[in-house]
Formats: C-alpha cells, sequence, structure tokens
C-alpha cells in the first residue's frame, strides 16, 4: 500500500520539531539514503514478509518475500504480527534489535542500517497497520525515505511519517548480523536479542552475538554464560569451560558460573577440578541452590 497516497494531507510545517532532532543528532550527517536495500514490491498483505526480506538480503542472506509468508503472514489476521517478524529474522540466524523513538531510527539509518517500521495507514479507530523499511532521510528538506511497496523509494515528509509511525509507538527493528550490533545497542537489549538465536538454536550466529557483545561490554555475566552455553551446546567443552572460568573470575559470587563450569569439566573428565567448581557453587547458594546440590551429588557419585 503506497504511503503517499493516503498521507499527504497530513503534511505540514515540522520546522520546530526538525530544528529539536537536528539538535539531538549532534555531528551525524542531515542526509543520508543507503544505496545497498533491495527494493521488493510489496503485495496485498505481505507488506511483512516483503520488508522481512529486504533487511535480510541487505545482510548478506539471500531470501525472496514468498519464502517468508509461510514464516510470517497470518492468514486469520491478513498480516504479520511484530513477534512473527522477529522469530523469523532469528530463525535466519540474525540479531532481531526492536528500537523505539526518532534519534534511534535516525542514528541507525545514519550508521548504515536499514530499520523496518510499523506505521498506521488508516485512523486510530479504522487502522491500516503497514510494514515498511526506512533506507534514509534529509533533515535539511524534511523527509524520509522508505522502501514502501512500490518499485522506487518514496520520499516521504517527516511529519507525514511522524505521524503515521507514532500510531504503533514509534516500533522499529533492526535486522543485523550478529558480528553488526546497532549503534544505540544496550547491554541488556542486545544480550536479549542475542539470546533469541540461542532460543532459534542459532549456535554459531548466537556465539558470534556473544563475542560481539563481550567488545563492548567486557566481563558480562549474561554474554559469558550465553557463550559458555553456546559452545556447550556446540560441544565445544574446552572453549565452553573457558568461557565459565571467565564468567566465574569475573564475577566470583555467581554460583551459576561456577555450576555450569563444573558441569563442563566433569564431562570433560577433570573430575577434582569439577567436584571444587561444584562445591563453590553451592557454597554460594541462591534460588538454584537446589540446582547446584544436585550437580554436586552426581559428580560425587560419578554418574553423569
Amino acid at each position: 500500500m503506497p504511503v503517499l497516497a493516503f498521507c499527504f494531507f497530513l503534511a505540514g510545517c515540522a520546522g520546530p520539531q526538525l530544528a529539536q532532532i537536528r539538535e539531538q543528532m549532534g555531528t551525524a550527517p542531515s542526509r543520508v539514503e543507503l544505496k545497498g536495500v533491495p527494493l521488493f514490491p510489496q503485495e496485498a498483505q505481505q507488506c511483512g514478509a516483503a520488508a522481512l526480506a529486504m533487511v535480510l538480503q541487505w545482510s548478506g542472506l539471500p531470501t525472496t518475500p514468498e519464502a517468508l509468508v509461510p514464516e510470517v503472514y497470518s492468514p486469520a489476521l491478513k498480516g504479520s504480527l511484530q513477534p512473527a517478524i522477529v522469530g523469523a529474522a532469528r530463525r535466519s540466524g540474525r540479531v532481531a534489535y526492536p528500537i523505539s523513538g526518532t534519534k534511534a531510527l535516525l542514528q541507525e539509518v545514519a550508521a548504515g542500517h536499514p530499520v523496518i517500521v510499523l506505521v498506521n495507514l488508516g485512523l486510530s479507530w479504522y487502522p491500516k497497520w503497514h510494514y515498511a523499511v526506512v533506507t534514509g532521510y534529509d533533515l535539511s528538506e524534511g523527509f524520509v525515505v522508505l522502501h514502501s511497496g512500490k518499485i522506487e523509494p518514496e520520499y516521504l515528509p517527516f511529519r507525514v511519517f511522524q505521524n503515521t509511525w507514532a500510531r504503533s509507538h514509534r516500533w522499529g527493528l533492526l535486522v543485523l548480523g550478529p558480528g553488526d550490533p546497532p549503534v544505540t545497542a544496550g547491554e541488556t537489549a542486545y544480550l536479549a536479542a542475542v539470546l533469541g538465536l540461542e532460543k532459534a538454536r542459532r549456535w554459531h550466529e548466537a556465539v558470534k552475538g556473544y563475542q560481539t557483545a563481550l567488545q563492548q561490554w567486557p566481563g558480562s555475566l549474561p554474554a559469558l554464560m550465553g557463550l559458555g552455553n553456546s559452545f556447550y551446546a556446540l560441544r565445544e567443552l574446552p572453549r565452553a569451560a573457558n568461557a565459565f572460568q571467565e564468567a566465574a573470575r569475573f564475577h566470583p559470587a555467581s554460583g551459576a558460573a561456577f555450576n555450569n563450569l563444573a558441569q563442563v569439566l566433569w564431562e570433560e573428565g577433570r573430575r577434582e577440578k569439577a567436584l571444587a567448581a561444584a562445591q563453590k557453587a553451592v557454597a554460594l547458594g541462591g534460588p538454584l541452590a537446589d540446582t547446584y546440590r544436585k550437580t554436586l551429588k552426581e559428580i560425587q557419585s560419578g554418574t553423569p
């Protein structure tokens, strides 16, 4: 569904708003247009699949909207929900990182990252939800560049875009390779996104995502634990042990780090060190104390 046909009547002077945004953006470029993002024509009710296909292909994963329809499209809803798009991105081995707000959107586009957005082209009482991909902006001229329904990019007045995007509480989604972190990433939110790769059983990509996180947040306990768990799932036990050892070194009060280390050391045949780690976990206690005691008992009995 073309955005411009519906929305021109909303256009107006956005001078004060743009001036505020330009101030917030600081030294970021005032105009950006990403040229490497494919544009797939969006069929009726298939804008979610098309938007996801655009960013997946941009990220280096060849695909088509048709291939994604079974993953994201709900016939009952005649459309796609955001969790379906997030889940499909993660099953494709990509970090699906939600963002919210104009500043984050423009910062990511300025960094070279296209952003899926959800806009409402209807009214509050008669919504017409539509997914598009933001691929550029111009703060001097006051427009946003969208891949949205046509075979050419649309140059949408900034205020029009803001009005339609606000109805989704300015929801946006980055779909990035696990070695390409968002420039606006926060530790908790980024690690939650990487955890999505674990849940999708994309272990290699999860490893890369956690390694990327550790470059930004050295010693992060969730990142080290996630890295160890992902290596363990891949049966790379020495590397899993190293990750859990680092977690225990940086966080000596973490019973979970010692418990997981004990489990891996035991499976490696290093019983004495495994026993010491398990005893440390039990001594630390905490909400998972029963699990720690079970691990210790199994090591003591010699029964996996």
